[in-house]
């Protein structure tokens, strides 16, 4: 077994609002209408559209959560790279993984969704290997990953591979860096907006 404790699970959660035996008919309705009454059930992560405050939360869950995996699972650099937060098609598959794994833990989950989980891991692995593969990510250097330019579009410029001696610093950068960019963005649609509230 692992020595990295796993991450937490939806049953370690507590919901915000427990069921109390004594509470009224009518009142349970109107909690389970607001949405207190029980625990959110996963949902889907579109990281384009994360605000600040919760990519950092995405972020950091998502770090611990392929930290575990890699770990229990013995993965090599040539399925889960140290850098693999700098790959957007990595982030998506581990993301997609993560949900997937929540969910087939889940304490209400029929007792098939680990193995339907560890079915969906094997083809995850094979798609891993050909992005990192494609991507050129290594275990101590990494590049972007190259596109390909088409017609019309301007050429990307060159792509020089980069010695990273410390993982963990390096997320932290990134990720700090990754916040910052989208509190920019909000700060600016909140100036846009009160400009053109002011102009009414």
């Amino acid at each position: 077994m692992s020595d990295t404790p796993p991450p937490p699970t939806p049953s370690d959660k507590q919901s915000e609002a427990e069921f109390d035996p004594e509470i009224e008919e009518d009142d349970l309705y109107d909690q389970i209408m607001a949405g207190t009454a029980l625990p959110e059930p996963p949902r889907p992560i579109n990281w384009n559209l994360l605000s600040s405050g919760d990519a950092e939360a995405e972020w950091l869950a998502l770090n611990q959560w392929v930290d575990w995996l890699r770990r229990t699972y013995g993965l090599p650099a040539s399925v889960v790279p140290p850098f693999w937060h700098r790959h957007p098609e990595l982030v998506w598959e581990l993301s997609a993984l993560h949900l997937h794994w929540i969910a087939s833990y889940d304490p209400e989950q029929s007792a098939s969704g680990p193995i339907a989980w560890h079915t969906d891991f094997a083809a995850a692995r094979d798609r891993l290997r050909e992005w990192v593969a494609t991507c050129g990510t290594r275990i101590d250097r990494d590049r972007p990953t190259r596109q390909t330019i088409w017609p019309g579009e301007d050429p990307q410029s060159p792509v020089e591979d980069e010695t990273i001696p410390d993982r963990a610093e390096d997320f932290i950068c990134f990720v700090a860096a990754d916040v910052q960019a989208r509190q920019e963005i909000e700060d600016e649609f909140l100036r846009a907006r009160r400009s053109a509230n002011h102009a009414l």
